[in-house]
């Protein structure tokens, strides 16, 4: 029989539903019915493309022996956390606490009926093994625990919260004047963490870090620091060249279980690549390497061939598993490739992807990376690039041809407005820079599903999935989508984007704003109560949503002339600010902030016939800029905002503002790049 999860619209929690264990959904219902039966709460977290929430579940969920303990001794509640990041941040964070080391998913935890955690961990096998109890005996410790310690539990638990709350930013008694030395200082740091053999930071697991490598990107431009560019750069093009990135369909997987980024989780999440595209976008003009050129057409391809509604929102990622084996749909044995090629294809191929070399995955199979340059190739091969590229485009052809016949991994078909906010954002920008129009209508269509789906009667929802809308939207949902409004108005100006950015950024201060000590709560105002209400600078997979928050209130204050946000913008940077100048590089989003809040942001509006002023605003947009925002106007808008309404000319005219000073009116292309320059 169906759990208590059969009426749920999350994949992951649908994937749970014919369980033997009795789970429920977090809601006031079930929280009163642990309180009622005073029973401890079993809390697992995951998510539907998370490989080790599957093992987890085949293992010991659908087990009918452990599925009993489990429904004996506790009320069990199964959590999306991409659903309601509200819960996993804290109990991320108890995780910390309790076991002093970082969390991941699954996560499993054991509260008190008050929702308070006593014990923690992450995967626990069935049996024990990896240095981990077996998950059955572990159950019955766990209920005799709790029945026999309550005393003991309760006082940790108050520990718990104590220490949760002492997390929180807190404001300074000091008088003091922002500046840069938080950036200096982050810049300092991650160019120490850089790993000069492979890219990015640290060692394994290594993740993606786009936060971090976009302030390095923008501090190279600004302060001519060769050693930061080559950091972002290189961290850049060898993520494209390993296994983290599919080298036959586009986009990136979650992160490296290695130092060199040969072998990803194979799960593909829409932020990570939303993220990624405009990241890619700016290495593009700040080198001109092909190479990141040819990651942004692939990735914004695969997003519109497998990641976008038919009504126009994004989905939200593609598991990790297919067949019940993990990355089965991406790897290869060598015999399957050399039987789909031409023998000439193969000669190229074999060492492209180092199939010369010994298997890299289990089972004695290969996973695609680029393990020789093509420059390096051609010329053994006795071909020229071009030749060799076009080539190696005819084998990939063949190669992904034939993967597509394969068992495709799942699609977690919910529609986020976060992650969304971060995809409209990526191709939005991609758009703009490569002058694509297919992309530029796939982010706008993303963008009105949003806004005519997730925003209801001025609330802005979380999620949605088969014809369902629910949750209360969260800090990032608001920051990201104000983001991605403020890239769609650069790529072209419709006033339905400047009139939604306008109501989230009013959102933002009125229901997410902290009115006495600055900065942004996670969950708004007027959410259910939980053990703690975060506030959170620090970036994580995704930028901290203060960070971006700060961002997009900035740039919306130029387009706008409203001071009101700036001014939020600034009380936000206030609060973090002591926090920075310690960890400096662990705040990079707000970093990107705090430099637009020294040097605001410069604006750039461009009137005329819309051919002429698309032509100039290619012009402009083929340059790294990333404290310049550039609006095109046609001419036939109405209501603009202040900053925008400029007199109409018979030719195409610019108007170049930067901070408090507004350059007199510029009459020809040339004329405004130099002055850009």
């Amino acid at each position: 029989m169906p759990n208590h999860l059969v009426g749920e619209t999350s994949p992951y929690l649908l994937q749970h539903a014919d369980n033997p264990v009795d789970w429920h959904a977090w809601n006031a219902e079930t929280l009163r019915l642990a309180r009622e039966q005073d029973k401890p709460i079993l809390l697992s977290i995951g998510y539907s493309a998370c490989h080790w929430c599957h093992v987890m579940a085949h293992e010991s969920f659908e087990d009918e022996a452990v599925a009993a303990l489990m429904n004996e001794h506790f009320i069990n509640i199964k959590v999306d956390r991409e659903e309601r990041p509200d819960l996993d941040q804290i109990y991320q964070n108890a995780h910390q606490l309790l076991l002093q080391r970082g969390g991941g998913w699954p996560l499993t935890l054991f509260l008190s009926p008050d929702g308070t955690p006593f014990y923690s961990g992450t995967y626990f096998p069935k049996q024990a093994r990896y240095g981990l109890p077996g998950f059955p005996g572990l159950l019955q410790n766990i209920a005799k625990t709790f029945k026999e310690k309550r005393g003991e539990i309760a006082a940790q638990s108050q520990q718990v919260i104590a220490a949760l709350a002492a997390w929180q930013p807190q404001t300074s008694a000091d008088h003091f004047e922002l500046d840069a030395t938080p950036i200096t200082l982050a810049v300092q740091q991650l160019k120490h963490d850089f790993d000069s053999v492979h890219g990015g930071f640290g060692g394994a697991p290594k993740f993606l870090h786009p936060a971090e490598l976009d302030l390095l990107l923008r501090q190279a431009h600004a302060q001519h620091d060769a050693e930061a560019r080559h950091s972002s750069l290189y961290s850049l093009q060898q993520m494209a060249a390993g296994g983290l990135y599919d080298q036959l369909g586009g986009g990136f997987c979650r992160y490296s279980v290695d130092a060199r980024w040969d072998i990803p989780h194979f799960e593909k999440m829409l932020y990570d690549n939303g993220l990624l595209l405009g990241l890619y976008c700016d290495a593009w003009l700040c080198s001109g390497d092909p190479l990141f050129a040819r990651v942004v057409q692939q990735t914004a391809d695969w997003v519109m061939r497998e990641m976008q509604s038919p009504r126009g929102g994004y989905y939200a990622s593609l598991d990790a598993d297919s067949e019940h084996e993990e990355g089965k749909f991406y790897v290869w044995q060598r015999d399957e490739i050399r039987e789909l090629l031409s023998a000439e294809e193969y000669a190229l191929v074999e060492p492209y992807y180092g199939l010369d070399s010994a298997p890299n995955f289990e089972n004695h199979a290969w996973h695609l990376r680029v393990t020789q340059p093509l420059d390096e190739l051609a010329p053994q091969l006795h071909l020229s690039e071009d030749q060799a590229s076009a080539r190696l485009a005819e084998a990939k052809a063949k190669l992904f041809a034939a993967r597509e016949l394969r068992v495709r991994p799942a699609r977690d078909e919910k529609i986020l407005g976060s992650w969304n906010g971060l995809m409209i954002a990526g191709m939005a920008k991609a758009a703009r820079i490569f002058g694509r129009e297919d992309w530029l209508r796939s982010a706008q269509q993303a963008m009105d599903f949003v806004r005519s789906t997730l925003w209801q009667n001025g609330t802005l929802f979380a999620t949605h999935k088969d014809g369902k809308t629910h949750l209360n939207a969260y800090l990032d949902d608001h920051a990201f989508l104000l983001d991605a409004a403020l890239e769609l108005l650069q790529a072209e100006y419709r006033s339905a984007d400047m009139s939604f950015a306008v109501l989230l950024a009013n959102a933002l201060l009125e229901r997410f704003e902290d009115r006495v000590n600055g900065g942004f709560f996670f969950t708004s105002h007027d959410h259910e109560t939980l053990i703690q209400r975060n506030k959170t600078g620090q970036d994580n997979a995704t930028p901290s949503g203060n960070g971006i928050a700060a961002q997009g209130l900035l740039r919306l204050g130029v387009l706008t002339g409203d001071a009101r946000y700036a001014e939020a913008a600034e009380r936000c940077l206030k609060l973090f600010f002591p926090a920075m100048q310690q960890t400096a590089s662990q705040f990079s989003s707000l970093c990107a902030a705090l430099e637009s809040a020294l040097q605001p942001p410069s604006l750039l509006v461009l009137c005329g016939t819309e051919n002429e002023t698309a032509a100039w605003r290619a012009a402009v947009s083929a340059n790294y800029l990333p404290a310049l925002m550039v609006i095109a106007l046609r001419g036939d808008e109405t209501g603009l905002p202040q900053p925008l309404d400029k007199p109409r000319t018979s030719k195409t005219t610019a108007w170049l503002c930067r901070g408090t000073q507004c350059l007199p009116p510029i009459s020809g292309l040339d004329e405004l790049l130099a002055e850009l320059q």
